[in-house]
């Protein structure tokens, strides 16, 4: 497996899961220096819609919108198409063939990522909708579909990163949710069931991750996110 060429400051995306554009801005402030790249997901995008993106763009940062379209072909389509012009660099679709195909077909420069399966999902969850198939086969099956269907990447746990990396090749991007700063370490309230540390996500073919409360909610956030960066750069090296 040959790791890409990705700096450092931005293999963390760090996830603003805030309620507002002004504790949105005090996180990118606090952790500027060390993180380039940040996640505004449904929370943060419905306080603050374009304005917050637009922010962090023009501090030279990167964006992923994770807002996981899934609706209708042509509403996806229309959706992706109004993230044009505004500096982002990733965002997450959900959905089948016909959804992915549209979103693609829209994407105009920025980088499509398929969501496979929620990292808050575990096989109980899968059994209870009616899936029978393993989440470890389920998350294959869709990142394949994803990849043949011209997205850029996929959202994996680190879980299931191996797999999808060795039988699917280094030429498309993972983004590994679900980081904890030990092995089964959880947080309280904690609503992710397969995690792994940045580490093993990098080991098994992550190229970023996405963390969130492990920094937010750490006694000193700088010092979470320098070791992270410094295990980030272990694995990579291994």
């Amino acid at each position: 497996m040959k790791h890409k060429d990705i700096p450092l400051k931005e293999r963390i995306i760090f996830a603003l899961d805030v309620a507002s554009c002004k504790e949105a801005q005090a996180w990118v402030e606090k952790l500027e220096s060390h993180i380039g790249f940040y996640k505004i997901g449904l929370q943060l995008f419905l306080a603050g819609w374009w304005p917050i993106v637009d922010w962090i763009v023009a501090r030279g940062h990167k964006v992923m919108v994770d807002l996981k379209f899934f609706d209708i072909p042509e509403t996806v389509q229309l959706a992706v198409h109004q993230l044009k012009n505004h500096g982002v660099t990733f965002a997450t679709v959900h959905g089948n063939d016909p959804i992915l195909r549209a979103a693609v077909a829209e994407k105009n420069g920025l980088k499509i990522l398929a969501v496979t399966v929620l990292t808050s999902f575990g096989e109980e969850d899968m059994l209870e909708m009616g899936c029978t198939r393993k989440i470890e086969d389920l998350v294959f099956l869709r990142a394949k579909r994803a990849l043949t269907l011209g997205c850029d990447g996929v959202i994996s746990s680190g879980l299931e990163a191996a797999r999808i990396r060795k039988e699917l090749g280094d030429n498309f991007l993972i983004v590994t949710p679900g980081i904890r700063p030990g092995a089964n370490t959880t947080i309280e309230e904690d609503d992710q069931k397969r995690i792994v540390t940045a580490q093993d996500a990098i080991i098994n073919g992550a190229d970023y991750v996405v963390v969130g409360r492990p920094i937010s909610k750490a006694e000193n956030p700088i010092q979470v996110v320098a070791s992270m960066q410094q295990a980030i750069l272990k694995g990579i090296s291994l």
